[in-house]
């Protein structure tokens, strides 16, 4: 494996991330406290390699890849990148936050940063796997 395949260990990664939020979720509104915090233990950690691999790719890749073609779709591609990386650089600080207070056992504030940390960290990841399909697999750039 080559730097060049992070692009795709990022998105599984991701996507890993995604169904470990959706069940963490999932789990949650069920009760079961250990499932949850289980999944959620596994989002954190899939979301960690993500952004290590992220990291090491743009540091060793020097390349730029840029949505060019087709031209009537960059709009849309441009302004779903740039909710993304937005987002994934606000999520960060709420996601240590909540993991935090869920760890020092304070779930009522874990619980009130969570309804916000979860939806932005659910869309951070879905978007991130499609950011990935559109440059590198449906509108692979030249």
């Amino acid at each position: 494996m080559t730097a060049h395949d992070l692009p795709a260990v990022n998105a599984t990664l991701n996507g890993l991330s995604s169904i470990f939020l959706a069940c963490g979720f999932y789990f949650i509104k069920r009760g079961d406290k250990t499932a949850h915090r289980n999944c959620m233990v596994a989002a954190l950690t899939t979301s960690t390699v993500f952004l290590a691999c992220y990291l090491t790719y743009h540091f060793t890749v020097k390349a730029v890849t840029h949505f060019v073609e087709p031209h009537w779709f960059r709009p849309w591609y441009l302004a779903l990148l740039i909710s993304h990386t937005i987002l994934a650089i606000v999520i960060l600080p709420l996601i240590i936050t909540t993991v935090v207070f869920a760890v020092k056992q304070n779930f009522e504030r874990h619980k009130k940063f969570a309804r916000w940390t979860w939806p932005l960290w659910m869309y951070v990841s879905v978007t991130g796997v499609l950011v990935y399909l559109l440059l590198y697999q449906i509108y692979p750039q030249k």
